[in-house]
């Protein structure tokens, strides 16, 4: 008697049937003319088995065995050798271990149900069919089984690290496939619509491709500690080619400017298509938004997270530190500190048993930005929030630097040769840095420049500024800080200080009007002051780095006692259009001094110009397999023409992402763009348009349409 022949297996027709137990039936991959199946671990799934003869339970030996990795092996969990015993109706109570029963027998054929552990490693699985005849050795048959199985994080499993108890957050978390990225100022946040895609049928082959790319061993890919630590490391290119190329200059003449992607689909497409070589741009935007596309399509729950005022501390000091000279004028040179207007992270939702206490366990910052190495690879995280929010910056992995970045204090020096340091401490502010912490909130994403599906999560990361308990986590952080600044009282000059300032701070300025630097002054003193001031605006980086002086005055003049003044400086259009980049941030510094007193006082503030609404309308009724034509309007509020133009549409089960150069715009011109979609799958889809030129570079909008 020869073993059993395994003439067919099936899987792909139980994975669809079961595909709303497994919470996968979004996924493309499943449903495509090449597809592939895919499940959650912790769940059972069947798979179907066709002999060349009957199944006779008394001499006919199967095993199916599951193999992970290049070198699969049990001890490792990268190996499963399981044994269909036909005397067994259910599956190991120990849900840790993977487990199979016999459910089905008709003839020729079997059916048997198959449990992977929670703890599985995520990623694709080889599986074989492997027969025998009982006691007889020798007569042996592997068959491969064709399909590449892929497991992922299962949140909706209690024993799964990754489990979320809540059907809202595991919507918007694991199941949305759109969302917003917070951009712009705390004073006037502005949500950057995404298209994350992570269903798309690319998604998923390129998220495991990325954490072959990762070189993170097999073995630890059942970790979501390990796997989103891996893919904050893969999504830059620093040093293992990963998905993104950063760059901050403004230039992007020989790629795609961070400005002009909707969504991650197009990024992830250029990759593979290219072999894996790093797509060119992003910034910390678009690699936030890359990461939720990866995690998401993996099962780990992510979202994306804007940290307003954000600290890069490159010594470890918890301050950022900035230099001025005797002018006022900033020293670039010694700016190794800096502040970014906003950063964006991420967040992975996960149990954290390395840290011991389950306290530590919930949210999670990684960060793919490039900024500093951690174990010299360029990655940031997983950081238990609970950990920050305490100042346990001893806790894995880079909570002292994910502290730094919302709690730092910052310092401004100015030269002083008369200082025994040859420098003067101008001023320390202890509550600039995370200023607001944000996402966006469960539910509806708001099409709308309002702010109504943002939501403010600062007090997840820190405690309220000026509280025993804020500077409480600051003193126990700075215990643990490699290096440590001396006591601000300390250093501080001691200095009369009976004059008053004020730099009145500007929220934001539509992008073509001109604008006013005010800084209001009174003398308390009983005696005249003589005043120097200097006002300056330039363009910045939304990292923090200067780019362009936009216009600077400076005066002297006497303050008479109990008296005030107001000094200002008027920019107007025509003085920053040319030299604005980027998110179109401007920052402002008021640097005073007062002669007889020797008092100085420093101020800074920042705000960007907001970009036109773009209105979106449709065509009538949108209906599956039916063209559909989408307008886009916007109105061009500079009285220069725009140059250089094109525009990026994409909506998922609507377009692939598509760019297309466009014409030259005339100063103050209404502008409307023309994109006919013929809709692939019925319900509520998103759609987002994007228009970039060399003047204009963030004019975005989107919308719903219902596909009926």
């Amino acid at each position: 008697m020869d073993a059993l022949k395994v003439s067919e297996v099936q899987l792909l027709h139980y994975c669809r049937e079961s595909a709303d137990k497994h919470h996968v039936g979004d996924y493309d991959l499943l449903w495509a003319e090449v597809a592939s199946p895919i499940y959650r671990r912790g769940e059972s799934f069947h798979m179907g088995i066709k002999f060349d003869r009957p199944y006779d339970p008394a001499k006919d030996a199967i095993r199916i065995k599951l193999d992970f990795g290049e070198t699969p092996k049990v001890p490792q969990g990268t190996r499963a050798v399981m044994k269909v015993d036909p005397e067994k109706k259910e599956l190991p109570k120990d849900v840790f271990k993977w487990g199979v029963v016999l459910n089905e027998t008709k003839g020729e054929e079997i059916v048997v149900e198959i449990r992977p552990p929670p703890n599985a490693p995520v990623g694709i699985w080889k599986c074989f069919v492997v027969t025998s005849v009982v006691d007889v050795p020798g007569r042996r048959e592997e068959f491969v089984v064709p399909d590449d199985i892929y497991i992922i994080f299962n949140p909706w499993c209690p024993d799964d690290d990754v489990y979320m108890d809540n059907d809202e957050d595991r919507e918007e978390y694991v199941m949305n496939e759109t969302g917003k990225i917070w951009c712009g100022t705390f004073k006037n946040p502005e949500g950057k619509m995404w298209i994350f895609g992570q269903f798309d049928e690319i998604s998923l082959p390129a998220a495991v491709f990325l954490l072959e790319k990762s070189r993170l061993a097999a073995a630890r890919r059942g970790s979501p500690t390990m796997v989103s630590r891996a893919i904050s490391a893969v999504i830059n290119s620093v040093d293992d080619d990963g998905l993104l190329e950063g760059r901050w200059d403004g230039d992007y003449s020989d790629g795609t400017s961070p400005f002009a992607w909707t969504g991650s689909l197009a990024i992830l497409d250029q990759y593979l298509n290219s072999g894996g070589q790093p797509v060119k741009y992003g910034q910390c935007w678009v690699f936030s938004a890359a990461t939720v596309t990866v995690c998401r399509a993996l099962g780990l729950p992510c979202r994306s997270t804007t940290n307003y005022i954000s600290a890069h501390d490159t010594n470890q000091t918890l301050t950022v530190d900035k230099y001025f000279d005797v002018f006022g004028n900033k020293i670039e040179e010694k700016q190794a500190d800096s502040c970014w207007n906003f950063h964006v992270w991420n967040d992975v939702w996960m149990a954290r048993p390395d840290l011991k206490d389950p306290f530590y366990n919930g949210w999670q910052v990684i960060d793919a930005t490039p900024q500093e190495a951690s174990d010299s690879v360029m990655c940031c995280g997983p950081a238990s929030a609970a950990a920050v929010k305490r100042g346990e910056t001893g806790f894995l992995y880079d909570t002292p630097f994910v502290f730094s970045e919302v709690n730092a204090d910052i310092i401004h020096y100015q030269e002083d040769q008369e200082a025994d340091t040859e420098w003067r401490l101008l001023s320390v502010n202890p509550k600039h840095v995370g200023r607001k912490i944000v996402t966006k909130q469960p539910g509806p994403t708001d099409e709308k420049t309002d702010l109504s599906d943002m939501m403010d999560i600062t007090s997840l990361f820190k405690n309220k500024e000026g509280t025993e308990d804020e500077r409480l986590s600051f003193y126990n952080a700075r215990r643990s800080a490699p290096t440590s600044p001396e006591l601000y009282s300390d250093v501080m000059a001691k200095v009369v200080e009976d004059v008053s300032f004020q730099l009145v701070d500007i929220d934001s300025v539509p992008y073509g009007d001109d604008f006013v630097v005010v800084l209001k002054i009174h003398n308390e003193a009983s005696e005249a002051r003589t005043i120097k001031a200097v006002l300056s605006a330039s363009s910045i980086l939304y990292n923090g780095g200067s780019n362009k002086d936009i216009k600077k005055s400076r005066g002297t003049f006497k303050l008479e006692a109990g008296k005030s003044n107001v000094v200002s400086l008027k920019v107007s259009a025509e003085d920053y259009v040319e030299k604005l980049v980027d998110h179109g941030l401007v920052k402002i510094y008021a640097i005073v001094s007062v002669e007889e007193t020797k008092q100085i006082w420093s101020g800074e503030d920042d705000f960007n110009m907001t970009m036109p609404g773009v209105s979106i309308d449709v065509g009538g009724d949108c209906r599956v397999g039916e063209g559909c034509e989408i307008q886009f309007k916007f109105k061009n509020p500079l009285r220069v023409p725009l140059v250089q133009c094109s525009y990026t549409v994409e909506g998922p089960g609507l377009a692939k992402p598509t760019t297309k150069p466009f014409r030259d715009v005339e100063p103050h011109e209404e502008v409307t763009i023309k994109e006919v979609f013929t809709a692939k799958k019925k319900g509520a889809r998103k759609v987002v348009c994007n228009f970039t030129s060399k003047q204009l570079r963030n004019i975005s909008g989107g919308t719903k349409i219902v596909v009926e």
